[in-house]
């Protein structure tokens, strides 16, 4: 992915804080801007274990579990049909709906390096930690004949410890 730095590292109106759209809203506009299933199942796979780490190691309430699921859900919204526009789109979406500038930081810090923008919380810091381990686990269950059936923590391990594999 080509460095396409956003220029700005504030976005969303701060009066939006709290604003969030639904799960179901937000899951229609992942299948309207989506077709990709393997996009799609990337971007539900970030946005479970954003959540799930939300509840389990941040002790969450259900508002603040939401934003971290909106966020991994939504962070890849605009790669496939704008490419060059990848997350100025989402942005810009999410912006114009009053959305909770957290989730729009998040994702505008999915990617420090591309984007310019950095993690601050330890919500953008754990978006990018989930993504960049998400499409490593899915590589790995590509080369095995089940897929992720049966794909277990110590094969993840491995694999990590492995320099060519998944490499860039």
């Amino acid at each position: 992915m080509a460095t396409r730095p956003l220029g700005r590292n504030d976005f969303g109106d701060p009066k939006n804080a709290g604003n969030l759209m639904s799960i179901e809203e937000a899951h229609a506009i992942l299948n309207e801007w989506v077709p990709n299933d393997r996009l799609r199942l990337h971007m539900k796979q970030v946005a479970a274990v954003m959540k799930a780490w939300a509840i389990e190691k941040e002790s969450a309430d259900e508002q603040t579990a939401l934003k971290w699921e909106l966020a991994g859900l939504l962070h890849d919204a605009d790669w496939e049909k704008y490419p060059d526009e990848h997350c100025r789109i989402i942005i810009e979406e999410l912006e114009r709906r009053n959305i909770d500038p957290d989730v729009i930081h998040c994702i505008a810090s999915h990617g420090p390096d591309h984007f310019g923008v950095e993690p601050v919380s330890k919500m953008d810091k754990m978006i990018y930690a989930i993504d960049e381990l998400s499409g490593f686990i899915h590589a790995a269950s590509l080369i095995r004949p089940t897929g992720y059936e049966g794909l277990e923590v110590k094969s993840i391990l491995k694999k990590l410890k492995t320099p060519s594999f998944a490499a860039r």
